[in-house]
């Protein structure tokens, strides 16, 4: 599936480069006239990141949100900041169908695992930002907006949350994210191979078709799609023809 992804920081459609606030993209567009036009070019679901609640949770955006949410008629997930029940109660409340939960996860996954149970597996993605060990290939997930690695791999956590039913991983190798230069199809590959029950969302370095008939072929049931659509490298029609949506 191709869901396109806008970010939001005071409203406006932004692009951090590798999470770094100051290396920020702004965009002359609309969020509502965005997902209005990548709903009429055919995607049937969409992922929207607020980086105001996500540096500071007491900002969440969500009167913003809860608009964009009821003027859209396909689902909408939402990620930025997670990190108390409270904060996943309000963004389903508002109508979000699944909710990103990245950091929090790692930190304190007793708590992490008491909202799956409490909203149930279907409504939420977890989020793993990863950092390849060039020496020993291990997957370290990133923390804390990823300016600070983790002692922990992805494929140990996805193994912790099997208890809670894990049924969503969206997954970015960092050193990709914001290059257009491709996406890491062996990593993708790997993980489906090696839970092969769970959906996996690609994201980072998508900059053209070919990159997304790669991910395409690579086992990971969607991908995440930001940048490229907002500099018009491809379309949304153009991406679906590439990978049908199910």
């Amino acid at each position: 599936m191709i869901i396109p992804a806008i970010d939001l920081i005071g409203g406006k459609v932004v692009r951090l480069y590798q999470g770094d606030y100051s290396r920020k993209t702004e965009y002359d567009a609309d969020p509502q006239e965005r997902f209005d036009l990548y709903v009429n070019e055919g995607a049937k679901f969409l992922h929207l990141v607020d980086l105001d609640g996500a540096k500071d949770t007491s900002k969440r955006q969500l009167g913003v949100i809860s608009e964009l949410i009821r003027n859209t008629p396909v689902p909408v997930e939402i990620g930025g900041g997670i990190r108390t029940e409270k904060d996943v109660e309000d963004l389903l409340g508002i109508g979000a169908e699944r909710v990103v939960v990245g950091s929090a996860a790692v930190k304190d996954p007793k708590m992490a695992k008491d909202w799956f149970r409490k909203f149930g597996a279907e409504h939420i993605v977890l989020a793993l930002d990863i950092n390849i060990d060039p020496a020993t290939g291990k997957r370290f997930i990133a923390i804390k907006g990823w300016q600070e690695n983790s002692a922990v791999t992805i494929e140990d956590l996805i193994k912790d949350f099997a208890e809670v039913g894990l049924k969503y991983v969206l997954c970015t190798d960092i050193s990709r994210d914001g290059t257009l230069k491709g996406s890491n199809v062996e990593l993708y590959r790997d993980l489906h191979n090696l839970f092969p029950h769970i959906d996996f969302l690609a994201s980072g370095g998508i900059g053209s078709l070919d990159d997304v008939a790669a991910v395409r072929d690579s086992g990971a049931a969607g991908i995440i799609i930001g940048r490229s659509l907002l500099e018009g490298k491809f379309t949304v029609k153009e991406a679906v023809t590439c990978w049908p949506n199910a």
